[in-house]
């Protein structure tokens, strides 16, 4: 960095999928949000792919349909119409971001150069696949990983050419180009970049992918752009971590338990953002926020539809003043995976046997419990996954029951939930809404409580939950508005 960046002095700032698509808010509210001269620099943006861009050129993250690498894994052209239909999507994009006609045509000029050179890349893969003599695994993950950058790179030069028409003095950091005689490591990228920036008088646009080694979509699935956020955050010693999103930091989910009871949570610690990382619910990518808490660096969340709300900051520090619920949240469909074996008592290597086969499997752990002969993992994730893990088990011990079954983990959390009565009324909620609990986990931390129930009760005992210890109503209460009802 130059002599002109101190410490302590700018902000690192990430803008999510959603709040990247919402182009005229996020410049009203972010961007430059009412700034001018000196006012719009010291901020350095960090910029995901435009909503469903990386879903078109992967795979769609909630449903599984195939996008471009999907389609070519399965072989045959049909890869190449889904390359196709990034092209479009992409011009179509910029169409509805740019006024002035130079900087669309050059906006258009960059995502057909990097269009077409990634179909040449895919085009000599296809090629070489087809003579059956060569694997190719390694250049597969090298090819998803171009393809998950050129959602960020189209998005990063993008945002800068429509500031640079607004008369801001935007740069383009453009991550993402890398090549196998120069892979350097995700810190040096990051230095190398933004070394020639001065921060006071350059707004730097930087991609939320980095072409580095190890692979970032390998190392961090999609969560890449948080980890390139957190590192540039420590590496370059910032104020403040600013995440924007399309949505406050609540104490639960509005849609489930309505936009009026829903409350913003305003403060809280990396713990807690650790625990709802775990659950799905992510403030932050759990490796990125261990960064930012070990700089001592607080992390905001902020609503970027909301430009007068401060948002929620995350410290390490933090702890509330008074015990209190300050999250229901949690998974509403995750395999209980139950390993029963009479002679476990008192014997030791299970546990780590059973964690070695579902590292194996890449099984996402939520939650776990033991008791003398019985281990229960609670298992988030593809559900193609349980069968083998379940098969490698029973081969490894014999001797053991294996079963599965669907529940849904419902969790209350906080920065510290030592209330005295917690969990009687807690139980006392969810049998008051008619909904039965199958198992419950309680950490000395006193940082989170889970609610084991049916996967078809997950909504109410939510919102029963937030009822009873967000809003405080009395669980009578709820009764008789259930009777009335």
């Amino acid at each position: 960095m130059t002599d002109t960046i101190q410490p302590a002095t700018h902000t690192v700032e990430k803008i999510g999928g959603t709040s990247m698509a919402a182009t005229t808010t996020l410049f009203d509210n972010v961007l430059i949000g009412g700034r001018s001269g000196e006012g719009l620099y010291n901020r350095i943006f960090v910029v995901s792919a435009y909503a469903g861009m990386t879903d078109l050129l992967l795979e769609n993250k909630k449903t599984g349909e195939p996008g471009v690498y999907a389609r070519f894994l399965r072989g045959g052209e049909g890869w190449k119409d889904a390359l196709e239909q990034v092209r479009h999507a992409m011009c179509e994009r910029n169409g509805e971001m740019f006024a002035r006609s130079e900087s669309l045509a050059h906006a258009d000029r960059f995502v057909h150069r990097r269009i077409e050179a990634l179909n040449a890349v895919l085009d000599d893969l296809d090629r070489l696949r087809a003579h059956g003599r060569f694997r190719l695994s390694d250049q597969l993950v090298t090819a998803r990983e171009m393809l998950a950058g050129l959602g960020e790179a189209h998005s990063a030069h993008s945002t800068a050419l429509l500031l640079r028409d607004r008369g801001v003095n935007a740069v383009t950091v453009d991550l993402t180009l890398w090549t196998e005689e120069d892979v350097a490591s995700l810190d040096d990228r990051i230095r190398e970049a933004l070394e020639p920036i001065d921060l006071a008088s350059q707004m730097p646009i930087v991609t939320g992918y980095a072409g580095c080694e190890g692979g970032m979509v390998r190392r961090y699935a999609r969560g890449y752009s948080e980890m390139t956020f957190s590192r540039i955050a420590v590496l370059t010693e910032a104020r403040q971590a600013v995440i924007h999103k399309e949505f406050h930091l609540s104490s639960a989910d509005p849609r489930l338990v309505g936009v009026d009871r829903a409350r913003k949570i305003g403060r809280t610690n990396y713990d807690v953002a650790d625990q709802l990382a775990n659950l799905g619910m992510e403030a932050i990518h759990p490796r990125a926020g261990r960064g930012l808490r070990q700089a001592q660096i607080p992390l905001v969340v902020r609503n970027t539809f909301d430009r007068e709300d401060d948002g929620t900051t995350i410290c390490g520090d933090y702890v509330s003043d008074n015990p209190r619920i300050e999250i229901v949240t949690g998974v509403p469909e995750v395999h209980a995976l139950q390993f029963f074996e009479q002679d476990m008592v008192g014997e030791k290597g299970y546990d780590s046997g059973i964690l070695e086969v579902l590292t194996r499997h890449g099984a996402w752990v939520v939650s776990k419990s033991s008791n003398a002969n019985t281990i229960t993992h609670y298992l988030s994730g593809s559900t193609e996954v349980l069968p083998r893990v379940m098969e490698d088990l029973e081969q490894r011990f014999p001797g053991a029951a294996v079963t599965a079954q669907k529940v849904a983990i419902v969790a209350v959390i906080g920065s510290d939930i030592s209330e005295p009565g917690l969990v009687p009324r807690a139980l006392a909620a969810l049998d008051a809404a008619g909904v039965m609990m199958i198992a419950m986990q309680h950490q000395i931390r006193n940082v989170d409580v889970q609610f084991i129930v049916a996967c078809d009760d997950f909504e109410d005992a939510t919102r029963a939950l937030h009822r009873a210890l967000v809003e405080k109503v009395p669980v009578v209460a709820q009764n008789k508005r259930a009777a009335a009802a």
